[in-house]
């Protein structure tokens, strides 16, 4: 969410901001007109409340009928009023909701993924001197993957991993999750059935809702939802909460499953498991101070570190500075990490790196209490830094050999205890 101070004093920045997210910037009008309504409430609320302490000290020392009508009338005009304010107070928070973040000055502005820029590639692409197969003929061909019964059972998207298939993906989330541990995050395994008042506070809603399975809820109890992201329950881990700078930064490392409708998808990446409905994911969540240098600092930092698993695992990438039309509501600033896929003969997205500034912080209410004793909006970031099965695509894709096996990445050989996925 924006300051509201910041929207008054800058309509048009924001409005281009909105525009530049391909978003309608008439929310911007909205949230004004609504503002002014709720400020002028306010202001005549005030001065009546204000009126009415002076009248009932004078009622202290004389209860005269003017007096006490002059009372009912101030409680009269009260009854009216803060009724309005409620619906408009409401009208406004909503509209604020509705409000996406800015980009910072470095973000590339752009209507789609043509706008991207490609800031940094490592590796070389593969050329191999076989016919190769995509993930699916080898997944099927190794019996580590079954996508028929997955589809019988759970319906388009659905999938089934086995034997080293199973073995790989704990691999990858068990060395992801010691890489992060030993470079000083704390590790996280959060819940992922939360109320929508988590999904509020990250900005996946009001934009994402339709992307999010709901639970089915009886009245009187709380809205659930199925998280896509630990972010989701990271981020609102400190919800209503005050901090020490001393503490900052807050560094997380999430480890849950995952779970999205991919709404409107359909025939984006439908075969196979590149894009699917339920998924595992190791996810960087980390909360500093109040600085766009720090964020700015901090977001190279979390790529770095995605960065250094991909080279680990020798998966040839390049990252994405991306531009306004293809970044989310939320973000001020953000990398797409893509790694060379052979079955697609292209790159495919494998995490996302983003700055939120105190966009998410000022909907979760999260603050600190920095060195001169004042009380500010942290600022939040987030980064993907593994997630299966879309990592084990390019995994199993980049090292398959010509005898239809596939070698097995150096690093994940100790937690699997074998060098190779042969055909059994």
């Amino acid at each position: 969410m924006l300051d509201i101070a910041y929207i008054r004093e800058n309509p048009d920045k924001v409005k281009q901001g909105i525009v530049n997210k391909n978003l309608n910037p008439e929310i911007v009008d909205k949230v004004l007109s609504a503002d002014s309504s709720r400020r002028d409430l306010i202001g005549k609320i005030e001065a009546i409340r204000a009126e009415r302490n002076k009248l009932n000290e004078e009622l202290k020392v004389a209860r005269t009928p003017d007096l006490i009508k002059m009372s009912g009338e101030l409680k009269e005009k009260l009854q009216t009023l803060e009724p309005q304010l409620r619906i408009v107070e409401e009208e406004f928070n909503g509209f604020m909701l509705q409000v996406p973040g800015m980009p910072l000055d470095e973000v590339p502005i752009g209507k789609d993924g043509s706008g991207n820029i490609v800031v940094r590639t490592w590796g070389d692409v593969p050329k191999f001197d076989f016919p190769i197969k995509n993930h699916i003929e080898l997944g099927e061909s190794l019996n580590i993957l079954d996508l028929e019964r997955g589809s019988k059972v759970a319906g388009f998207r659905g999938y089934y991993l086995k034997n080293e298939g199973v073995m790989l993906q704990f691999a990858l989330m068990q060395y992801t999750l010691q890489k992060f541990i030993s470079k000083g995050y704390t590790p996280v395994t959060p819940p992922v059935i939360l109320k929508k008042r988590s999904f509020i506070n990250t900005g996946h809603f009001p934009w994402g809702e339709k992307e999010t399975y709901k639970f089915a809820t009886e009245e009187g109890e709380d809205e659930t939802y199925l998280a896509g992201t630990a972010e989701v329950p990271l981020v609102s881990m400190y919800q209503d909460e005050v901090l020490m700078e001393k503490d900052l930064p807050i560094r997380m490392i999430g480890f849950s499953p995952c779970y999205r409708k991919e709404a409107g998808s359909y025939g984006k990446d439908a075969n196979g498991v590149f894009r699917v409905h339920e998924f595992v994911k190791t996810e960087q969540v980390v909360i500093c101070k109040n600085d766009v240098d720090e964020s700015r600092r901090l977001h190279e930092e979390m790529m770095a570190l995605t960065q250094e698993i991909a080279q680990d695992l020798k998966l040839p990438y390049h990252i994405l500075r991306m531009c306004t039309g293809d970044m989310g509501e939320p973000q001020a600033k953000k990398y797409d990490i893509e790694a060379w896929m052979p079955g697609r003969n292209d790159w495919g997205e494998l995490g996302s790196d983003s700055i939120m500034l105190d966009f998410q912080s000022r909907r979760a209410n999260i603050r600190y209490r920095d060195a001169k004793n004042e009380i500010k909006y942290v600022h939040m970031l987030n980064n993907t830094a593994s997630n299966s099965p879309r990592w084990l695509v390019a995994i199993l894709e980049n090292y398959q050999q010509a005898d239809g096996s596939v070698k097995i990445p150096d690093v994940l050989v100790p937690f699997i205890g074998k060098t190779e996925i042969k055909r059994g």
